[in-house]
């Protein structure tokens, strides 16, 4: 059967978030947002929501004068989004095949 897809990486932004930081380990939030393309104020929503159940973590921090925010998935974020990527693959491999021309 199809194994459950994790509702809180099932959004597109989260989902974006969680990527970047599998294939960086941190970024911050400007990046973030150019990479994603999304408000300022979304992100920081998302972002909190992420922090909350424990798949990333985020320093706030100055470089120089800047403020700066910092987002690093932990392993338990890596370990959802690996559990997701699994879960997903349950519904791909149910595709049926294609049989020849029509």
């Amino acid at each position: 059967m199809f194994k459950e897809l994790n509702p809180l990486l099932h959004s597109e932004l989260r989902l974006a978030i969680m990527s970047l930081l599998v294939s960086m380990q941190e970024a911050d939030f400007v990046y973030i947002r150019k990479q994603t393309g999304a408000t300022a104020g979304n992100l920081s929503v998302q972002i909190d929501k992420l922090s909350k159940a424990g798949y990333i973590k985020v320093k706030k921090m100055f470089r120089g004068k800047m403020p700066c925010t910092l987002c690093k998935i932990t392993k338990a974020g890596i370990d959802a989004f690996e559990e997701y990527v699994e879960a997903l693959k349950s519904y791909i491999n149910k595709l049926p095949e294609k049989s020849g021309p029509e």
